[in-house]
């Protein structure tokens, strides 16, 4: 799509088709309406959306579009700001309603039933470094680099069959500690919309807003198998509440912390611990061992178990890694396999012309789209 699309009239007109294709295809306008997108005065939302798609098929930013586009747009540049700003508008909600329809109704009946499909976690830095005013703008550690940043933290959660990858639900996240905290909340936003839950989730601890975005995604019974995240998650009562409270599976890393145990033939024992315990596998094995652990007990005071492989580290001959998985009955390698459905991520087919597009806003509520071929 890089290059394909030029601002000739016969690109455009196509483009316009296939965009109004897959708007009607996929009922976008109920969507719309069911996500409390309403119009206050002048031109519908469906309109003002279906604009900002052209732009970003296009290529072109808002100013471009109007100072130099070919063909004429009926509304002023002010009302696409004022449609991105609106803090009535519930984006998560309706990208979780599009993407769990279009799973539902494109996507799996595509798939094997034997296929484990898998809903995704991942958090990653929002870098805010030159901003000033933004708000509740914090300073927020990143892990990769080990160093500290302003911005946020961004939390995301996606469905992926191995093959296909769709955004569910995003959660952009502030800092819990009010002394890391640079910029206020604006008080004068109105406490009954969508715009003051959001600046009061971005304030919670991040598990909690894990749970959160699962419930979300509860509700619309998506087919899913197991939960995929990295070791930022991978605590015991994490995934004992996943498996208790949502009847799923956790595959995850976990990190070699001095004061998380499990329990591995009557002895609590941390992960290092562990792996000096097990009998490793000669030679240059990449699967060095596999035991069953408790990791805790469930609300009932029954014992929870996990299987824990350790790997060989490929980037470090004399390293490990350790994946957990709450169903012990899994193969170690269909426990890596599966887990590798967390990058494996492919393109969807050509389903449909806007196939994937990922709505994230700020506190502005600018949303970012994102789109993948």
């Amino acid at each position: 799509m890089n290059s394909i699309i030029s601002n000739n009239s016969g690109s455009r007109k196509e483009l316009e088709t296939k965009i109004n294709y897959f708007f009607s295809k996929n009922k976008i306008s109920k969507l719309l309406s069911n996500s409390n997108f309403y119009k206050q005065k002048g031109f519908p939302c469906l309109n003002i959306l279906k604009y900002i798609f052209m732009l970003v098929f296009t290529h072109k930013n808002l100013y471009r579009q109007k100072e130099h586009g070919s063909a004429q747009v009926e509304f002023a540049k002010d009302t696409v700001y004022r449609f991105l700003n609106s803090a009535t508008y519930n984006w998560r909600k309706f990208l979780l309603m599009l993407s769990s329809s279009v799973i539902k109704e494109h996507i799996e009946p595509l798939t094997s039933e034997n296929r484990e499909n898998v809903l995704i976690f991942d958090d990653s830095i929002f870098s805010r470094n030159r901003s000033k005013a933004v708000e509740l703008l914090a300073r927020v550690h990143d892990h990769t680099k080990n160093i500290y940043l302003k911005g946020f933290r961004m939390l995301t959660l996606g469905w992926s069959d191995g093959s296909t990858f769709m955004p569910l639900a995003f959660s952009l996240l502030s800092s819990e500690k009010e002394k890391n905290r640079l910029c206020p909340v604006n008080d004068k936003i109105d406490k009954r919309t969508i715009g003051f839950k959001r600046r009061t989730e971005a304030v919670k601890k991040e598990f909690d807003v894990l749970f959160d975005l699962l419930e979300d995604a509860k509700r619309y019974n998506l087919p899913a198998d197991y939960v995929l995240f990295d070791s930022w998650f991978g605590f015991p009562s994490v995934l004992i509440e996943i498996l208790q409270e949502y009847k799923l599976n956790t595959i995850c890393m976990l990190k070699a912390m001095p004061r998380v145990y499990y329990t591995y033939e009557n002895k609590k024992l941390n992960l290092s611990e562990l792996y000096k315990e097990v009998k490793k596998k000669r030679g240059k094995a990449k699967i060095l061992a596999s035991i069953i652990v408790g990791i805790g007990v469930d609300s009932k005071g029954n014992e929870v178990k996990g299987k824990i492989i350790f790997v060989r580290d490929r980037n470090r001959s004399r390293k490990w890694l350790a994946l957990i998985s709450t169903n012990t009955e899994l193969s170690d390698e269909d426990i890596i396999r599966i887990y590798g459905k967390r990058w494996d991520i492919m393109p969807i087919s050509a389903l449909f012309p806007l196939c994937r597009y990922f709505f994230n806003a700020d506190f502005c509520y600018k949303p970012y789209i994102y789109y993948l071929f």
